[in-house]
Formats: structure tokens, sequence, C-alpha cells
């Protein structure tokens, strides 16, 4: 099995953090106690000074690099950038992927009981929890852990957000922020997307207003169609077009409306395969986190303002052909911190997979990613 191989991180066990202090969330709800589900890959240094956070994206979770079982054929969801030898080297640093609150992975979600409804499902019960909400109960779990400063906070679309509040909330804890693929906040056309996803959901008569694990369903076809609309918008039209093209399934028109090109049989395929492991509940969550992200709205819109107290060294990294979060939303971020003098580099790299370029090897990006981590060993604070 390719888990023996020189560059994973090989067999790895998750392990399940619980606090059981209340905890106080944006929206104004409280959490009695919280679970968060965490993978660990190399070896914490004598100081723990050699520690990095890895954050999630919408659909991501705690499995970020190796394999859970010698039959397991599926990495982690970011495995070719985190192991021996790769961009954020486990020969090096020690690496902490979490899975947020709200999700469905371990982590108290919509899915955990609820200890104030007699240990039910929370389903639709669960509070709407915010990228301020995850990064607090991140530094949470570093204080668990020992780390009183992070080496470096790296994430990637919705994971490069919560890197983002980190410099903002917890400055003199991180010494590099790593934001890849990601926005100071969402669009009007990425809000949109995000309804259209939810109201496919929310509209399936198999939601049953959240309570679908009480009867023992799940709104399937809510789903599939949710994951359908947030896989185009993850793909650039030449990814697309290399991939699929305009190649029919069986080679000739059916006249019908059953799967004809091999497109529509993939993005089928992926909405499958999505519905059945990943939670409806907390899909709503996750997306409408993504809307209500924007540090600079307690600093009347002001993003530089809202950046002004940042101490970290920054790398911020786009993809050509990324539309769902151009290079454009990345120079937001730039500008804002080269007004006020930070240490801030910046790549755009050429790339053909659109958003989700993040998640492969590109060898460019590798080699960005690997020399920031590197060479920031010695880390750099303004005075």
């Amino acid at each position: 099995m390719s888990f023996t191989s020189d560059d994973s991180v090989g067999l790895v066990t998750p392990q399940k953090f619980s606090f059981e202090q209340p905890l106080q969330l944006e929206c104004g709800r409280v959490l009695p106690r919280f679970d968060i589900m965490v993978e660990t890959y190399g070896t914490l240094n004598a100081d723990h000074s050699n520690a990095i956070l890895i954050c999630h994206a919408l659909s991501g979770h705690h499995h970020a690099a190796g394999y859970h079982h010698a039959e397991d054929k599926k990495a982690g969801w970011w495995d070719s950038c985190i192991g021996p030898g790769k961009a954020i080297d486990t020969n090096i640093f020690f690496v902490v992927a979490i899975n947020n609150i709200g999700g469905c992975h371990g982590s108290t979600g919509p899915t955990s009981p609820n200890p104030e409804n007699g240990n039910r499902p929370y389903g639709p019960d669960f509070p709407l929890v915010t990228v301020r909400d995850w990064v607090k109960t991140q530094k949470m779990l570093s204080e668990r852990l020992e780390i009183n400063i992070w080496h470096a906070i790296v994430g990637g679309s919705l994971g490069g957000m919560q890197a983002l509040q980190w410099s903002i909330d917890y400055p003199d804890h991180l010494h590099n922020c790593v934001i890849i693929a990601s926005a100071p906040k969402l669009n009007a056309q990425n809000i949109a997307f995000n309804e259209v996803a939810r109201q496919s959901i929310l509209s399936d008569p198999d939601f049953h207003h959240g309570r679908y694990l009480e009867q023992d369903s799940y709104p399937k076809r809510g789903l599939i169609l949710a994951r359908m609309v947030g896989h185009i918008t993850y793909l650039s039209e030449e990814a697309m077009k290399q991939k699929f093209g305009r190649d029919l399934k069986s080679g000739k028109f059916m006249y019908g409306f059953d799967v004809e090109f091999q497109v529509e049989s993939y993005l089928r395929y992926q909405g499958e395969q999505f519905s059945r492991n990943f939670d409806a509940n907390t899909y709503l969550i996750m997306t409408k986190a993504l809307d209500y992200f924007d540090p600079a709205r307690e600093f009347e819109g002001s993003l530089t303002d809202a950046l002004a107290q940042t101490k970290c060294r920054f790398l911020l990294i786009s993809f050509t052909t990324d539309w769902r979060f151009s290079p454009a939303r990345s120079q937001e971020i730039v500008n804002a911190l080269i007004t006020h003098h930070k240490p801030v580099s910046y790549m755009d790299i050429e790339a053909e997979q659109g958003h989700d370029s993040f998640l492969f090897p590109i060898p460019l990006y590798v080699k960005t990613l690997r020399n920031f981590l590197t060479s920031s060993l010695q880390p750099i604070h303004e005075a």
C-alpha cells in the first residue's frame, strides 16, 4: 500500500479533545460543552515552537494526511502537501489538523447528542457558528496542547479565512499566516451560489425541517444538487474542458434526460458520494459561516484598519483560473497589509484547476509554501 512510501505520514489515529466549559458563541447562544477531533503529524519539539495549524475548508475535516488503516485507499485531503519532505514537512514541523465544531466528522455538531434535549441529535437546533467562533475554539485547543505560539497557521479557501481571523484576534500567538485561494469576505455572487445550495437542501422533502435523523432519513437529492453546484464553481472552464470536453458516455445522443455527457456523469457521482458522507445541517452551517465572514465589519468596513494590529508574517497565494476566489480578492488583503507596512509575500500561481488548485502539488506552489515556512523558522515580528 502507498502509506508505506517515504513521503507519507503513514497510519494515523484521530484524537478527540473534550472541553467541558460552556462556549459563548457570536450568535448569542452557548454550547454547554464541545468536542474537537484532531489529527497530528510529526513531532512537537522541546520548546513547542515548530507547530503548524491546518484550518480546513467547507467540506474538509481533521483527516488531512496519511491513512486510517492498512486497507485505506484514500489519503487525507491535503496529503499532497503534508508529509516528510513535502511542502509542510513533517520531518521539521508538528502539524495539527482539526475538524471545526458544527462539523460532521466527530467534532460537536448537528449530529451530536444535545444534552439539553434528552441527548437526541442537535439537528437544526445546533447554533450557527462563525469563523471567529472556530478560531476561539482553536485557541482553546492550542492551550490544551501547550502551544503558546504557532509557527504558522495555514488554510485554503474557508481555511484561509480562519488563518486571517487568527492574525487579527490573537496577533501574539502566531509567527506566520498562510492564506491560500481565499478572500476577505464573500462577494454577492458567492453568497448567491451558497443560497442556491442551501435551498436545494431546505426544499428537499426528506429534509424534515432539519430533523431527518429522527426520521431515519436524509435529504439525499438536496445534498447531491448542493454538491453539484459547488463543484462546478471549484473547477475552471479549462479544467472541465480538458477533463470532459463534450464527450458522450455512450458515444452517441440518447435523446433523453438521463446521463449522456461525461461531465454529467462526473457531477452526479460526486454528488452521490458527498451525500453519503456529509451532513446536511452541517452544510447549511458551513455555508452560513462563509457568508458571515467579514473581519472589516467591526472596523467600519476598513480591512486596512482590521489588519493594523497584526504582528505575523503573511504569505498570500492565489491561482490564475480561480474564479470563485479570484486573485483580486487575495490582492485586497495584500494591499491592506502593505498600507501598514506589514511583512507580506504574494504569489499568483499559474494553474488550470480553478479554485481546487490549492489541493494539488503544483511545483511552484509547493516550492513557495515550503520556502516560506522553512525560511521563517526564525520568526520575524514587527518592533
